[in-house]
């Protein structure tokens, strides 16, 4: 059985890890921090846990709750993983990062993109980037995994059959709509229900913290550098994202031959789905990425939607998980989604 940690698991992301790793066949929780919640029961913040765990939240004293741990999950905020993680022994325990500190390699654009300076370079250097549609050869060698952003994940596997082959020439404009609960546990005005609830806008115009993430990564796909024009909005529902990206193909300008492309790219992914019509109630509670692709002329559509905590989150971490002790990277994570 693999021993698992996870810290910061008072979050929404962290209750979706304790909630799929405590039926994970190959997996024993030993572990959860909190330093907000030190002694209480981890069912006290997650009901839905009622009955099936009687673990408390420990404190975030990573020495001591890595010792006998094989993997540790950090589901923090910005900034906090970095100085944490100098903590662990990576040559004997895996640490899937979900918060943001090891994805953006450049040390000038982590600094312009989250406002402080990055504390751990040299173990940035080491770190890989989580999205196994992608990265699946190195992040079962890894040591240490950063997984995706929610927003890049719903974008990138959208637009990875185009920049693995170098089509995108243009400008790509991706548009994504999230539920209340990519904004964390914790209120503020904007996520207030009354607030959110009969209400859609898009906010963090050109300032997104994700946009240098996706940009960072079809670069390096593509080769070569390309613009990127994102737009998150805010939707009154609770979970998923909704992406509908929009690029401008100079070749392969024929709907079956870009159907094609996809399936051909994600025939050995089970995650992703190619499907007709994409909707975000068919993915909700599960790791799949739901993407349909649209073709007139030289301009294509393509939607998708995820489940920001799962496939988004928790669940990438865990297909991360699996990659990196060798399991089956579906194991734990075979749930379809709920209708209606």
């Amino acid at each position: 059985m693999i021993k698992a940690v996870v810290v910061g698991g008072s979050g929404y992301v962290g209750g979706e890890l304790i909630r799929l790793l405590l039926f994970h066949p190959k997996v024993k929780v030993i572990a959860v921090s909190s330093n907000s919640n030190v002694g209480k029961k981890i069912v006290g913040i997650h009901a839905n846990l009622t009955g099936m765990t009687d673990l408390l939240f420990e404190k975030e004293d990573i020495k001591k709750l890595g010792k006998n741990a094989d993997v540790i999950f950090f589901a923090l905020p910005a900034g906090e993983s970095m100085s944490k993680i100098k903590q662990v022994n990576l040559k004997k325990t895996k640490v899937i990062d979900l918060g943001p500190d090891f994805r953006l390699k450049d040390k000038n654009l982590f600094k312009n993109t989250y406002g402080f300076s990055h504390t751990a370079i040299n173990i940035l250097t080491d770190a890989i980037y989580g999205l196994p549609e992608i990265n699946k050869k190195a992040i079962k060698n890894s040591s240490l995994v950063a997984s995706p952003g929610c927003f890049p994940t719903s974008s990138l596997l959208a637009l990875f059959p185009f920049a693995k082959n170098n089509l995108l020439t243009k400008t790509v404009i991706i548009n994504s709509v999230t539920g209340s609960s990519g904004s964390g546990i914790k209120l503020t005005l904007s996520t207030h229900h009354p607030e959110r609830a009969n209400n859609f806008m898009a906010y963090n115009i050109f300032s997104h913290r994700h946009q240098p993430e996706i940009k960072q990564t079809l670069d390096l796909l593509q080769g070569s550098s390309v613009d990127v024009v994102f737009t998150t909005h805010s939707a009154p529902m609770v979970r998923g994202i909704f992406t509908t990206t929009y690029i401008f193909l100079e070749k392969l300008t024929n709907q079956e031959e870009i159907e094609k492309l996809f399936h051909k790219t994600y025939e050995n992914n089970p995650f992703v789905r190619m499907v007709k019509h994409v909707q975000v109630s068919s993915v909700v509670g599960t790791n799949y990425c739901d993407i349909a692709v649209f073709v007139q002329e030289n301009k294509v559509i393509i939607t998708s939607a995820i489940d920001n905590l799962i496939k988004g989150a928790a669940g990438q971490g865990i297909q991360n998980m699996n990659i990196m002790f060798g399991l089956p990277e579906t194991i734990g994570l075979l749930y379809p989604g709920m209708h209606p």
